[in-house]
């Protein structure tokens, strides 16, 4: 397999966020020829206002992310769901990304990864997600899902550590078949 290049992007800002913990983790658990790197972040990107756009452009760290998304064989998003949907944050960083030339979504393989206290793990989030995929041209992975809930009991808050054995396995799991569905939907020429 061709060394694959994988960002991961936290929805979460919180600096204890268990998607955290889950993305921090997923470098170790990737198959063979697959490198997961955090994406640059996106906590500094203004309130997407279309007057800023076409006043001053694009605010730097969204040509950052871009540039990130684009240079990358795929993308795995962590995310909450807040209010059963997208956190805003995470709504706020897709929508300006999806403004640019050259959108970088367009092709790009893209596997969806939810954590929650709740016992649904997220899934609503991801319903969401994938909507917002679909209209971007993106590729979503539609299996193996991860939905990580009641998420206290499977991590050590202080370590950050994933003490579930199953949930590390499913994760195995969906990075194996991520890996495969790049090299399937947007094999490297």
């Amino acid at each position: 397999m061709a060394n694959l290049n994988v960002v991961s992007i936290c929805g979460s800002l919180r600096k204890g966020s268990y998607n955290a913990m889950v993305q921090r983790l997923l470098p170790s658990l990737a198959p063979d020829g697959m490198t997961i790197k955090p994406a640059p972040s996106f906590v500094d990107f203004p309130h997407y206002n279309a007057d800023i756009q076409n006043s001053t452009g694009f605010p730097a760290p969204v040509n950052t992310l871009a540039d990130a998304i684009r240079a990358a064989d795929g993308v795995i998003f962590c995310t909450p769901e807040y209010n059963f949907s997208i956190p805003g944050a995470l709504k706020n960083a897709i929508d300006w990304v999806s403004r640019l030339q050259n959108q970088p979504f367009v092709g790009k393989p893209v596997a969806l990864q939810s954590v929650s206290p709740g016992p649904v793990g997220g899934a609503r989030v991801q319903y969401d997600l994938r909507k917002s995929m679909m209209f971007l041209d993106a590729f979503t992975l539609n299996k193996p899902e991860i939905f990580i809930g009641n998420c206290a009991s499977k991590f050590d808050e202080k370590t950050g550590e994933l003490k579930d054995e199953a949930t590390r396995g499913f994760i195995k799991q969906q990075l194996a078949a991520f890996a495969a569905f790049i090299a399937r939907v947007a094999p490297k020429s």
